[in-house]
This record gives C-alpha cells, structure tokens and sequence, in this order.
C-alpha cells in the first residue's frame, strides 16, 4: 500500500510537471504566433533577411579630363574569377553549373592565372571538402583584363564564372600623374556601421581634392532569393539607382603637357638630377597648361617615393629668381634709377653685418649701372636696393604684397607655404636675392602674374570646370580670379624690359634661353643648398638651377618656372644647359601650337599648315595632299574619311602626325608611335586600351591590317627611348650668385 501510494505521489508530480511544461511551451507558440517576436526580434523580418540578397550597385567615379577633353582617369572594367564547387547546383539540370572535373579544370586554368597547376586544384579540393558553395583564387583571379576573360570564358569550363569589377585607370601613365594623383580601393566602414566595404578613394592629386564630387552615390538592390542565391519567381525586388559622379576637366593642355613630360624625362636620364621641377601657366588668366616633376610615378601602379607634387609641396631657397620682384618694388616705390652707377663686388652696410658677395667670387665687375646689376644677377645691386633704396621694412611689405607669406591656394592638395627669414640685417639682405628665405615655385609663378600682366597678381589653377556625368550640366566653371595688384602697370612694364635684357643683353645671365620665334624675358637663379651639417654644400653642381621666362615678353602669353637640383653635368657644361633644354623646348613648341604669332622676323620661319575638310572625302586622295605638306600622315583602313585627330582650319606644324580614320577602319602598323599618337588613334577608333610601361610602342596584340570595331582590346607595350647624350660646348656666363 504505501508503495502504491508513492507510485501515485510521484505520478501525480510528473503530471503536474508536463502539464506545467506543456503549457509554458504552448503559451510561448501562442506568443510568439500572436507577436511574431523572440527576444525582441521579429521573426518575420529576420526570415525576410534569410531569404533575401541586398546588393550595393556601385556608382561610377567621375572621369578626369584634360581642357580638350582627353580622357585622364576612368573606371575600367575588370573582373574576378570565381568557380562555383558545390554539386547540388546542378541538380536537374542538363549542363553541369558546378566544376565537375577538377583536375582538367586546373590544368587548363593554371597557365591563364599565372598559377600552378597544384595551386589551382587545392583551391579547388579545399572548397569541396569544407562544403564550400565556391572558391576564388586570391589576386590571380582579381582584375583580370577583358582579353584574360575572354580566353579563359572561351575554354567554356563548368562552374567557372566571372563578377565584373571596377578600377581607376589612367590611360596615359605617367602623363600628369603628380596633378592628376590616383585612387585605389580602400576598405571603408559602412554607413549603417554594420561593417566595412571596399570603396575607391581618391590618395593623391585632383583624385583627392575632389574625391568627394568624384565618388558619387552607391545605389542598392534588394531581391528574394533561394538557397542558390537565384531570383524567386517573384522576388519583390527593390532597385535604388547610383548617383555616378561628377567629370573635372582640367586647365591641362594636353600637347603641351606632352612635350613637358617628354623633355622631363629625357632631361632626367641625361642629367639624372636629384629634382626636377617644371610648370607652365597662361599669366593673364593663372591657368596651369602643364605641370611635372621628376622623380614621378605610373598612378596605374604607384610605388615610387615621389607622390608629392614638388612645384606646390617643396619649399626651398630660390636663389636670384627673387631678384625681379626685389627691382619691381624699387620701381614701384620710385627709388630706382636705372642708370645709376654702383660698386659691384661686395657690399657690407655696416661691420656687424657679414659682407654680401657677387657670384664671381665677390669680385664684381667695377663700377656699374643697377640696371647692368640687374642682367648680371648682381647680389650687390640687390642688397644696396632694399638696404639704401627702399628700406627693410618697406620691402617686407612689398614680399607680403607679393603673398610670399601664404599659400596660393591652388586647386590641389597638400600645398605648404615657404618661409619669409627676416629677423637678423644679414637675413633681410640675403631675401633680396633669394636666400634664407624659401618659396615653392608656384608661389614664385603667381607673384610673377603681376609682371606679366600689368601689375595684376592671378591666382593659379587647375580644375577648369565640373561637369554633371548623366546630364552634361556644368555645376561650377572657374575664371581668372585677380588676388592682388602689388605693382603698377607702368612697374611692370619696366621689369618686362629688364627681364627681357637678362636673356638678349650682351651682358645677360640668360642667354641660352633664347628661342628662335619668340623674344623671351626671365630671371635666372642658382641657389646654393643648405648642409645639414652647416652652411652650404659645395661644389659646381650642388646648386639648384633654375629659370622663371616669357614670351613674347612684350605680351606674355606663356609663363614657364623650370628648376632642377644637382645635375651630373660634363666639364664643359653649366647649370643653366639641362634647365635651358625643358624651357626652350617646351616654350618654342607650346607658343607653336597655341597658334601664337611669333614676334621675330626669321626668313626661314616655319610655315605652319591649315587642315582642309576631312570628314567624308577619299582618305587615299587627303593622304596625298596632307603629305605635300610635310605633314606625317596614317589612314585607318579605306574609303570615306569619318574622323582625325585634327579639325577643319586647325592650324599644324609640318611633321605633325595626322591621323584619319574610315567607315571600315583597319588596324595600322603602330609600332614607333609615342603614347600619345597610339592613345590618340585608340580614341578615334573607340577601342577598350591597356598599356604596358612608357615611352614608345615596341608591341600591339592588334596585328596590322586587322579590321577592328568600336570596344575591340588593344593591349600596347612601350619601353623608353635610349637618349643619345648631346653636346654642350657653350660656356655662356650664368648666375651661379647666392
């Protein structure tokens, strides 16, 4: 009995525990049947998440351009490879959707990818035994080119598949690059700040100035899916479109900027400085038409040590380039007299102050005029200027006038400012012909503006106007901004003459920067280079040597700052012979083809030549004509003319390269060609281009003869030209001062 008893006891408690337990697990369904929640998150929402892809649809970066509308930097399409190891993925299918053979597929893959073969099947094998849905293969799979993806899609291998991907591209290389900058992917936190995700960031140049315009706005899609990530039959999708970012074009004039990067590097091979620096400006509206420096970078593959832009970035002693602003503001403040007499050699207002020498050695030239000071770079003539003539403190505020204190404010980051050394006499001394004291080169170009154009000091800029990408809209177009009117017109006048007189004066500093159609005025500077140790390096090379010239100097056109840090120079040659080759090269041509007059009367001036009408005449019969010309000229395929490179009235120089394209345009023989003239025919012919290293064409995988069509690939190998060095006997004197 009592047995039974407790049978029942423990049966009755057991009853009472299921009931207890039935009845928490029924009312938690009911629960969670009537709120559709557990622990606060909504079933209906996470099974909605489980079913559903949400995708980021990535806008495309804005395009830069040149100020004629050659495209700079792009997004290029490229793509990924992915195989797809899971076999439930081809049930009921015909063709298998998944890498049925892994073996064959990694013998074929492995030579495409730069891989093993053994690579190839592990990353294969591995994904299969972890049940992995598919498997990628690191960066030999990543931005493969549309050729790599068609040679690889054409061995039609099951489960191989491809995402398309975009990277920043810049078509030309190097052209630019320290204006232009570059931009890679970066790994960013999401807005949501639910993780991170890759985006492409802007590092360096306009790519960074403006990274923001250019990035524009991700759009997304949301879709329900099944296991397989494939669309339901109705899979409530929701598209919200991208915002692609806006286009810059820039101030950049790409045959100018051409020529300045040809003649930087083969000044930088000759003469393998430590620095070169060159920028080319249009002094009546502060436009920059060409700007470079060496040592550059590909932005396409950006691993040298020289991102910076040197002409906005790198502050240095500037040397006697400073001397025309030190006589503009004696004219300025009517106490110069140009034909006033003074003793040359060395000057030392009083004994605590250290004795301020001419750079021959202190041993002057006699007595001469301020203005002969002048063309002959004379330390002497500055220093008695600002100590007798104008006053220390009156010329201080002549270099604030100037805005030697400040920042350009130039379109493009990390400009940093020199520095006015003007606390001890022999500091305010040695400012008045560029030592001490540091200055960029664009600030010097600005400050130069107001000489070239009657007084009126410009701002310098870059970005010409921004440009809506989907409605061809221009959202903002910069114009010539004037900051400042440090001088007079009449000042300015006067230091033109001077300036003129450095480079045609017998007795000029600048005489090797004469060009053969233009009259051209500068200053010529050669700056000694601080020792980290103390004083000065020494030595012929170990300067600084540099050029700040206009022409025609009675009405500048151009403006051109040309500087370059310790050349190797031959006994035989100066300073002034690797700085002289960039300016008059890039002067000479640039003036040509901006189609400005020349001012000198030559009887075998170069005739330039008027391009007919082109479009829809025989291309063979304009071949004819054009080549009368002297002009080189490559047809594209047969028949009617349907575009060039150059247009109707256009003016060109004889040798120029005259491309003309038919309705049925075959690939030329293009092998010799400069970057520019292959990227030029590229356009034309609407081809997708990637190029292979700088300077001349050496391959082209488009055989010649090959009839091609608009988004054909052309893949170009290019190696620089091996540069003959040239001589240099000339010994013409220079500044080669403090």
């Amino acid at each position: 009995m009592r047995k039974n008893k407790a049978t029942h006891f423990m049966a009755g408690i057991f009853i009472i525990l299921f009931v207890g337990a039935f009845l928490t697990l029924s009312g938690r369904f009911l629960y969670i049947q009537a709120t559709k929640e557990i622990n606060g998150v909504s079933l209906e929402e996470w099974a909605d998440k489980q079913r559903t892809s949400s995708y980021t649809l990535p806008a495309e970066r804005g395009k830069i351009y040149d100020s004629n509308g050659m495209t700079l930097a792009y997004d290029r399409p490229t793509y990924r490879l992915y195989a797809i190891v899971d076999e439930s993925y081809s049930e009921d299918l015909e063709e298998p959707k998944h890498v049925k053979d892994p073996e064959k597929t990694a013998e074929l893959l492995a030579p495409l990818l730069d891989m093993k073969e053994s690579e190839v099947l592990e990353q294969l094998n591995a994904g299969i035994e972890k049940n992995k849905f598919q498997v990628e293969f690191g960066n030999n799979g990543k931005e493969l080119s549309q050729q790599k993806k068609d040679e690889i899609a054409a061995l039609d291998l099951p489960g191989i598949n491809f995402k398309e991907e975009a990277i920043r591209y810049y078509p030309n290389g190097m052209f630019a690059s320290q204006i232009i900058g570059f931009a890679r992917e970066k790994e960013v936190k999401k807005k949501d700040k639910t993780g991170t995700k890759q985006e492409i960031k802007g590092i360096a140049g306009i790519e960074h100035e403006m990274n923001d315009l250019l990035s524009g706005k991700d759009g997304r899609i949301s879709y329900q899916r099944d296991q397989y990530n494939k669309k339901l039959l109705h899979p409530e999708e929701v598209v919200t479109e991208p915002e692609d970012g806006d286009d810059v074009y820039l101030t950049i004039e790409q045959k100018i900027q051409t020529l300045l990067e040809d003649t930087l590097t083969q000044a930088d091979e000759k003469y393998e400085p430590e620095r070169i620096s060159a920028v080319v400006m249009n002094p009546k509206t502060g436009e920059i038409v060409a700007m470079g420096n060496r040592p550059s970078y590909n932005p396409n593959d950006p691993k040298v040590e020289n991102w910076f832009n040197d002409v906005v970035s790198t502050p240095f002693e500037p040397g006697s380039t400073v001397k025309m602003f030190t006589w503009a503001a004696a004219i300025e403040e009517n106490v110069y007299n140009g034909s006033e007499p003074y003793m040359s050699g060395s000057y030392q207002p009083n004994e605590q102050i250290k004795p301020v020498r001419d750079h021959n050695g202190g041993n002057g030239w006699g007595k001469i005029s301020f203005d002969k000071g002048f063309q002959r770079s004379s330390n002497v003539a500055a220093s008695k200027l600002v100590w007798e003539k104008i006053g220390t403190d009156k010329y201080l505020e002549y270099l604030k006038a100037f805005q030697f204190d400040k920042k350009t404010e130039i379109d493009l980051p990390n400009e940093v400012a020199g520095e006015i050394l003007y606390n001890w006499p022999r500091e305010k001394l040695s400012t008045s012909f560029g030592q001490g004291s540091t200055l960029t080169p664009i600030q010097q170009m600005k400050a130069a503006t107001a000489i070239a154009n009657d007084g009126k000091m410009l701002q310098p800029y870059v970005i010409k106007k921004i440009v809506d990408a989907n409605s061809g809209e221009i959202i903002e177009e910069k114009s010539p901004n004037v900051v400042g009117k440090p001088i007079s017109k009449a000042t300015a006048e006067q230091v033109l003459e001077l300036l003129k007189s450095v480079v045609n004066g017998e007795d000029g500093t600048g005489k090797k920067y004469k060009l053969d159609d233009y009259t051209v005025g500068g200053k010529t500077g050669t700056a000694q280079i601080p020792n980290p140790e103390g004083g000065y390096l020494s030595g012929k090379e170990n300067h600084v040597f540099s050029f700040l010239g206009m022409a025609p100097i009675d009405d500048p056109e151009l403006m051109m700052y040309v500087s370059v840090k310790q050349p190797k120079l031959e006994p035989t040659e100066s300073g002034s012979t690797p700085v002289s080759f960039i300016f008059k090269n890039v002067m000479e041509n640039g003036l040509h083809y901006l189609n400005i007059n020349p001012d000198k009367e030559k009887t075998n001036k170069v005739k330039q030549v008027s391009i007919p009408t082109l479009v829809g005449k025989d291309a063979s019969k304009m071949e004819k004509e054009l080549k009368k010309h002297g002009l080189k000229v490559t047809v594209a395929g047969q028949g009617e003319i349907v575009a060039s490179n150059v247009r109707e009235g256009e003016k060109v120089l004889p040798n120029d390269h005259v491309l003309l394209i038919t309705e049925k345009p075959k690939m030329p023989n293009i092998v010799g060609w400069s970057l520019r003239d292959a990227l030029q025919l590229a356009n034309l012919l609407e081809l997708k281009t990637e190029t292979f290293g700088n300077g001349y064409v050496v391959t082209q995988n488009i055989k010649e003869g090959t009839p091609v069509k608009p988004k054909d690939y052309l893949g170009i190998e290019l190696v620089p030209p091996n540069q003959e060095k040239q001589e240099n006997t000339s010994s013409d004197q220079e500044d080669t001062g403090e």
